[in-house]
């Protein structure tokens, strides 16, 4: 039980000592920080690195020989020269060419359907094949597919709905559930 007293004893010193650090010497370790990064957010993080090596190393802080204060600013600058030097070795972030953009999604799924429509399609009566591909692959309204198959409205009607019938039956349902051919 003692261990944990003496450990419990010596964390808050170490944590008193820290806080007076920061209290006398805080101020001028971020104004410095400032000047060498030019940035005040990345001068905090320095001068918050700095305090926590300090809390690490509280025996180099309490025996030294030189100044507390000139240890913290060697600290600090090196974590500023070590922060340069990681983003030189670091290869520079381009931003993309136009026209580089990358493909919106994959096809695959779409090129099977294709093929699976296709493929049904085939199987068709060639007047039905016709009537749907007038009326769902070129988008033509009834009487337009009646005027360029040379036949008229109502029997576009039928045999599309016919066309549509037989490929419901071919795929088992699955034209229902939202796949392949228009319900």
């Amino acid at each position: 039980m003692a261990l944990w007293g003496s450990r419990r004893r010596r964390d808050a010193e170490d944590e008193a000592l820290i806080r007076s650090l920061y209290n006398e010497h805080g101020r001028a370790l971020l104004a410095y920080a400032t000047r060498l990064t030019g940035d005040r957010a990345a001068a905090e993080d320095i001068v918050q690195e700095t305090f926590i090596r300090a809390w690490r190393n509280p025996d180099v802080l309490a025996n030294s020989r030189g100044s507390v204060r000139g240890w913290l600013l060697t600290v600090a600058r090196n974590l500023v020269i070590d922060r340069a030097r990681a983003r030189r070795a670091r290869p520079a972030e381009v931003a993309p060419a136009p026209g580089t953009e990358p493909s919106q999604s994959d096809h695959a799924d779409a090129v099977v359907d294709s093929i699976t429509v296709m493929d049904a399609l085939d199987g068709l009566s060639d007047d039905h094949r016709a009537v749907l591909v007038e009326v769902y692959f070129r988008r033509r309204s009834v009487a337009e597919a009646a005027e360029v198959l040379g036949i008229p409205p109502g029997t576009v009607k039928s045999r599309s709905y016919h066309a549509l019938q037989a490929l419901r039956r071919r795929f088992g349902g699955r034209a229902s559930q939202g796949k392949g051919v228009a319900r």
